[in-house]
Protein backbone atom coordinates (compact mmCIF):
# COMPACT_ATOMS: atom_id res chain seq x y z
CA UNK A 1 0.00 0.00 0.00
CA UNK A 2 3.14 2.28 0.73
CA UNK A 3 4.43 1.98 -3.01
CA UNK A 4 0.91 2.92 -4.29
CA UNK A 5 0.20 5.79 -1.69
CA UNK A 6 3.64 7.50 -2.46
CA UNK A 7 3.15 6.99 -6.47
CA UNK A 8 -0.69 8.37 -6.72
CA UNK A 9 0.04 11.17 -4.39
CA UNK A 10 2.98 12.25 -6.69
CA UNK A 11 0.66 11.72 -9.70
CA UNK A 12 -2.19 13.93 -8.55
CA UNK A 13 0.51 16.89 -7.52
CA UNK A 14 2.27 16.73 -10.37
CA UNK A 15 -1.21 16.88 -12.74
CA UNK A 16 -2.37 19.75 -14.72
CA UNK A 17 -6.03 19.33 -13.93
CA UNK A 18 -5.14 19.01 -10.31
CA UNK A 19 -2.59 22.24 -10.45
CA UNK A 20 -5.13 24.00 -12.57
CA UNK A 21 -7.89 23.53 -9.92
CA UNK A 22 -5.35 24.22 -6.80
CA UNK A 23 -4.59 27.88 -8.56
CA UNK A 24 -8.06 28.68 -8.47
CA UNK A 25 -9.37 27.78 -5.43
CA UNK A 26 -5.96 29.66 -3.82
CA UNK A 27 -6.14 32.75 -5.84
CA UNK A 28 -10.24 33.02 -5.36
CA UNK A 29 -9.77 32.12 -1.81
CA UNK A 30 -6.49 34.60 -0.86
CA UNK A 31 -8.80 37.32 -3.04
CA UNK A 32 -11.89 36.67 -0.86
CA UNK A 33 -9.89 36.65 2.80
CA UNK A 34 -7.74 40.07 1.30
CA UNK A 35 -11.00 41.96 0.56
CA UNK A 36 -12.48 40.37 4.39
CA UNK A 37 -8.92 41.49 5.93
CA UNK A 38 -9.11 44.98 4.33
CA UNK A 39 -13.10 45.66 4.87
CA UNK A 40 -12.08 44.51 8.61
CA UNK A 41 -9.53 47.34 9.18
CA UNK A 42 -11.72 49.98 7.36
CA UNK A 43 -14.26 48.91 10.50
CA UNK A 44 -12.29 48.08 12.94
CA UNK A 45 -14.67 50.52 15.23
CA UNK A 46 -17.56 48.47 14.56
CA UNK A 47 -15.55 44.76 14.85
CA UNK A 48 -15.71 42.78 17.61
CA UNK A 49 -12.53 42.04 19.35
CA UNK A 50 -12.89 38.67 19.57
CA UNK A 51 -12.97 35.99 17.07
CA UNK A 52 -11.49 38.68 14.39
CA UNK A 53 -9.57 35.77 12.41
CA UNK A 54 -12.62 33.92 12.16
CA UNK A 55 -14.31 36.66 10.48
CA UNK A 56 -11.34 36.30 7.20
CA UNK A 57 -13.05 32.73 6.51
CA UNK A 58 -17.27 33.78 6.78
CA UNK A 59 -17.29 37.91 5.96
CA UNK A 60 -18.74 38.39 2.36
CA UNK A 61 -17.58 41.32 1.38
CA UNK A 62 -16.95 39.94 -1.88
CA UNK A 63 -19.76 38.01 -3.66
CA UNK A 64 -19.16 35.32 -1.52
CA UNK A 65 -16.88 34.44 1.52
CA UNK A 66 -14.31 31.84 2.00
CA UNK A 67 -16.13 29.27 3.59
CA UNK A 68 -18.90 29.36 1.17
CA UNK A 69 -16.71 29.27 -2.14
CA UNK A 70 -14.81 26.44 -0.60
CA UNK A 71 -18.32 24.55 0.33
CA UNK A 72 -19.49 24.97 -3.15
CA UNK A 73 -15.92 24.56 -5.15
CA UNK A 74 -14.38 21.93 -2.84
CA UNK A 75 -16.02 18.84 -4.34
CA UNK A 76 -14.52 19.45 -7.35
CA UNK A 77 -11.35 18.53 -6.11
CA UNK A 78 -12.82 15.27 -4.87
CA UNK A 79 -14.26 14.66 -8.11
CA UNK A 80 -11.21 15.21 -9.41
CA UNK A 81 -9.02 13.22 -8.15
CA UNK A 82 -11.20 9.90 -7.89
CA UNK A 83 -13.29 9.65 -11.00
CA UNK A 84 -10.34 7.87 -13.16
CA UNK A 85 -8.80 6.10 -10.20
CA UNK A 86 -10.15 2.71 -11.48
CA UNK A 87 -12.01 3.28 -14.63
CA UNK A 88 -8.17 4.87 -15.78
CA UNK A 89 -6.64 1.71 -14.92
CA UNK A 90 -8.66 -0.13 -16.95
CA UNK A 91 -9.04 1.89 -19.73
CA UNK A 92 -5.37 2.24 -19.91
CA UNK A 93 -5.06 -1.94 -19.31
CA UNK A 94 -2.78 -1.45 -16.50
CA UNK A 95 -4.39 -2.62 -13.77
CA UNK A 96 -4.55 -6.92 -14.39
CA UNK A 97 -0.23 -5.54 -15.33
CA UNK A 98 -0.03 -3.70 -11.38
CA UNK A 99 -1.79 -6.60 -9.88
CA UNK A 100 0.15 -9.25 -11.34
CA UNK A 101 3.13 -7.62 -9.25
CA UNK A 102 3.63 -8.36 -5.83
CA UNK A 103 0.67 -6.11 -4.67
CA UNK A 104 -2.72 -7.25 -3.02
CA UNK A 105 -5.88 -5.49 -4.31
CA UNK A 106 -6.72 -4.25 -0.74
CA UNK A 107 -3.23 -2.14 -0.78
CA UNK A 108 -4.73 -0.89 -4.77
CA UNK A 109 -7.57 0.28 -3.55
CA UNK A 110 -6.70 1.44 -0.04
CA UNK A 111 -3.16 3.67 -1.29
CA UNK A 112 -5.38 5.09 -4.61
CA UNK A 113 -7.80 6.35 -1.30
CA UNK A 114 -5.41 7.54 1.04
CA UNK A 115 -2.99 8.91 -1.37
CA UNK A 116 -6.24 11.47 -2.72
CA UNK A 117 -7.52 12.04 1.21
CA UNK A 118 -3.69 12.90 1.81
CA UNK A 119 -3.87 15.37 -0.87
CA UNK A 120 -7.38 17.23 -0.10
CA UNK A 121 -5.90 17.19 3.34
CA UNK A 122 -2.51 18.85 2.19
CA UNK A 123 -4.82 21.15 -0.08
CA UNK A 124 -7.08 22.65 2.98
CA UNK A 125 -4.66 23.05 5.32
CA UNK A 126 -2.55 25.03 3.02
CA UNK A 127 -5.19 27.44 2.21
CA UNK A 128 -5.41 27.63 5.95
CA UNK A 129 -1.88 28.46 6.58
CA UNK A 130 -2.06 31.23 3.96
CA UNK A 131 -5.18 32.75 5.19
CA UNK A 132 -3.51 32.85 8.70
CA UNK A 133 -0.61 34.29 7.46
CA UNK A 134 -2.40 36.77 5.15
CA UNK A 135 -4.70 37.53 7.92
CA UNK A 136 -1.49 38.13 10.69
CA UNK A 137 -0.33 40.53 7.96
CA UNK A 138 -3.31 42.82 7.68
CA UNK A 139 -4.15 42.95 11.28
CA UNK A 140 -0.70 43.01 12.46
CA UNK A 141 -1.32 40.37 15.29
CA UNK A 142 -2.01 36.66 15.36
CA UNK A 143 -5.13 34.44 16.30
CA UNK A 144 -5.50 32.97 19.51
CA UNK A 145 -5.54 29.70 20.98
CA UNK A 146 -9.39 29.19 20.09
CA UNK A 147 -9.63 30.23 16.62
CA UNK A 148 -6.56 28.08 15.80
CA UNK A 149 -8.53 25.19 17.24
CA UNK A 150 -11.68 26.36 15.54
CA UNK A 151 -10.27 26.75 12.26
CA UNK A 152 -7.70 23.18 12.71
CA UNK A 153 -11.57 21.78 13.44
CA UNK A 154 -12.76 23.51 10.61
CA UNK A 155 -9.81 21.94 8.21
CA UNK A 156 -11.05 18.27 9.36
CA UNK A 157 -14.61 19.10 8.48
CA UNK A 158 -14.04 20.19 5.18
CA UNK A 159 -11.30 17.19 4.93
CA UNK A 160 -14.11 14.58 5.38
CA UNK A 161 -16.23 16.71 3.09
CA UNK A 162 -13.89 16.47 -0.03
CA UNK A 163 -13.10 13.08 1.26
CA UNK A 164 -16.74 11.97 0.71
CA UNK A 165 -16.74 13.33 -2.91
CA UNK A 166 -13.85 11.66 -3.21
CA UNK A 167 -14.82 8.32 -2.39
CA UNK A 168 -18.46 8.79 -4.31
CA UNK A 169 -16.37 9.36 -7.40
CA UNK A 170 -14.16 6.36 -7.06
CA UNK A 171 -17.39 4.11 -6.63
CA UNK A 172 -18.50 5.67 -10.03
CA UNK A 173 -15.41 4.91 -11.53
CA UNK A 174 -15.99 0.99 -9.94
CA UNK A 175 -19.75 0.60 -11.29
CA UNK A 176 -19.29 2.00 -14.76
CA UNK A 177 -15.24 1.47 -15.44
CA UNK A 178 -15.34 4.05 -17.65
CA UNK A 179 -13.71 7.69 -17.05
CA UNK A 180 -16.25 9.84 -18.52
CA UNK A 181 -19.75 8.23 -17.24
CA UNK A 182 -17.59 8.30 -13.72
CA UNK A 183 -17.08 12.06 -14.19
CA UNK A 184 -20.71 12.93 -15.23
CA UNK A 185 -22.68 10.54 -13.02
CA UNK A 186 -20.18 12.13 -10.12
CA UNK A 187 -20.38 16.12 -11.09
CA UNK A 188 -24.70 14.94 -11.62
CA UNK A 189 -24.83 14.03 -7.94
CA UNK A 190 -23.09 17.02 -7.22
CA UNK A 191 -25.54 19.54 -8.56
CA UNK A 192 -28.57 17.64 -7.55
CA UNK A 193 -26.76 17.69 -3.85
CA UNK A 194 -25.89 21.20 -4.04
CA UNK A 195 -28.87 23.10 -5.83
CA UNK A 196 -31.64 21.06 -6.09
CA UNK A 197 -32.08 19.21 -2.83
CA UNK A 198 -32.99 22.81 -1.41
CA UNK A 199 -35.49 23.07 -3.61
CA UNK A 200 -37.14 19.92 -3.08
CA UNK A 201 -37.13 20.50 0.64
CA UNK A 202 -39.24 24.31 -0.05
CA UNK A 203 -41.41 22.77 -2.06
CA UNK A 204 -42.02 19.58 0.97
CA UNK A 205 -42.18 21.98 3.87
CA UNK A 206 -44.41 23.96 1.78
CA UNK A 207 -46.79 21.16 1.50
CA UNK A 208 -46.21 19.90 4.92
CA UNK A 209 -47.15 23.41 6.37
CA UNK A 210 -49.15 25.01 3.50
CA UNK A 211 -49.91 28.57 4.50
CA UNK A 212 -48.12 29.60 7.62
CA UNK A 213 -49.42 32.36 9.36
CA UNK A 214 -48.03 32.31 12.84
CA UNK A 215 -44.20 32.17 14.26
CA UNK A 216 -45.23 28.46 15.13
CA UNK A 217 -45.82 27.50 11.85
CA UNK A 218 -42.80 29.59 9.89
CA UNK A 219 -40.33 27.85 12.54
CA UNK A 220 -42.28 24.34 12.16
CA UNK A 221 -41.91 25.11 7.67
CA UNK A 222 -38.12 25.69 8.46
CA UNK A 223 -37.45 22.72 10.61
CA UNK A 224 -39.24 20.67 7.97
CA UNK A 225 -37.08 22.14 5.25
CA UNK A 226 -33.66 21.57 7.51
CA UNK A 227 -34.19 18.10 8.00
CA UNK A 228 -34.68 17.59 4.26
CA UNK A 229 -31.74 19.11 3.14
CA UNK A 230 -29.66 17.41 5.70
CA UNK A 231 -29.69 14.71 3.07
CA UNK A 232 -27.12 16.71 1.30
CA UNK A 233 -23.55 16.30 2.49
CA UNK A 234 -23.20 20.37 1.54
CA UNK A 235 -26.04 21.54 4.49
CA UNK A 236 -24.03 19.06 6.55
CA UNK A 237 -20.86 21.01 5.75
CA UNK A 238 -22.45 24.87 5.43
CA UNK A 239 -24.24 24.08 8.95
CA UNK A 240 -21.60 22.50 10.97
CA UNK A 241 -19.08 25.52 9.74
CA UNK A 242 -21.96 28.49 10.55
CA UNK A 243 -22.12 26.87 14.52
CA UNK A 244 -17.96 26.35 14.54
CA UNK A 245 -17.02 29.52 12.76
CA UNK A 246 -19.35 31.88 14.17
CA UNK A 247 -19.20 31.38 18.38
CA UNK A 248 -22.49 33.37 19.04
CA UNK A 249 -24.63 31.39 16.70
CA UNK A 250 -26.65 28.53 19.12
CA UNK A 251 -29.35 27.51 16.42
CA UNK A 252 -29.61 25.89 12.74
CA UNK A 253 -32.23 27.73 10.73
CA UNK A 254 -34.86 29.87 12.25
CA UNK A 255 -35.50 30.22 16.09
CA UNK A 256 -38.87 32.02 17.98
CA UNK A 257 -38.28 34.71 19.97
CA UNK A 258 -39.68 32.77 22.87
CA UNK A 259 -36.78 30.37 22.57
CA UNK A 260 -34.10 33.40 22.92
CA UNK A 261 -35.71 34.46 25.86
CA UNK A 262 -33.15 34.53 28.82
CA UNK A 263 -30.36 33.49 26.72
CA UNK A 264 -27.35 35.71 27.32
CA UNK A 265 -25.77 37.15 23.66
CA UNK A 266 -22.35 35.80 25.10
CA UNK A 267 -20.36 33.52 22.93
CA UNK A 268 -20.81 29.79 22.91
CA UNK A 269 -17.67 28.12 24.53
CA UNK A 270 -15.37 25.76 21.71
CA UNK A 271 -17.06 22.53 23.30
CA UNK A 272 -20.47 23.63 23.64
CA UNK A 273 -20.58 24.22 20.16
CA UNK A 274 -19.04 21.15 19.42
CA UNK A 275 -22.14 19.72 21.21
CA UNK A 276 -24.30 21.22 18.22
CA UNK A 277 -22.02 19.66 15.44
CA UNK A 278 -20.74 16.56 16.70
CA UNK A 279 -23.77 14.45 14.70
CA UNK A 280 -23.13 16.42 11.63
CA UNK A 281 -19.36 15.36 11.70
CA UNK A 282 -20.35 12.06 12.52
CA UNK A 283 -22.87 11.75 9.71
CA UNK A 284 -19.84 12.81 7.55
CA UNK A 285 -17.73 11.04 8.21
CA UNK A 286 -20.13 8.31 7.98
CA UNK A 287 -20.40 8.73 4.68
CA UNK A 288 -16.94 8.42 3.95
CA UNK A 289 -16.74 5.15 5.22
CA UNK A 290 -20.12 3.79 3.76
CA UNK A 291 -18.87 5.30 0.16
CA UNK A 292 -15.70 3.45 0.66
CA UNK A 293 -16.69 0.43 1.84
CA UNK A 294 -18.70 0.10 -0.90
CA UNK A 295 -16.30 0.61 -3.24
CA UNK A 296 -13.48 -1.85 -1.24
CA UNK A 297 -16.37 -4.71 -1.17
CA UNK A 298 -16.85 -4.11 -5.12
CA UNK A 299 -13.25 -3.56 -6.02
CA UNK A 300 -12.25 -7.13 -4.09
CA UNK A 301 -14.88 -9.21 -6.02
CA UNK A 302 -14.89 -7.48 -9.38
CA UNK A 303 -13.36 -9.99 -12.12
CA UNK A 304 -10.16 -8.01 -13.69
CA UNK A 305 -8.51 -9.76 -16.96
CA UNK A 306 -5.77 -8.84 -18.71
Amino acid sequence: MTVVFWKELADHFSSRRFMILLLLILLIGLWATYASGQAIRQNSDTTPAQYVFLLLLTSSETVFSLVTFLGFFGPLVGITLGFDSISGEYARGTLSRVLSQPIYRDGLINGKFFAGLTTVAVLWGSILLLVIGLGITLLGFPPNAEELWRMLIFTAVGVFYVGFWLALAMLFSLLFQKTVTAALASMAVWLFMSLFVSIFSQAIAGIVVPDPSTPEQLAHQADVANVINRISPSTLYSESVSILLNPAARVFGLALESQAQGILPTPLALDQSLNLIWPHITTLFGLVAVCFGISYIIFMRAEIRA
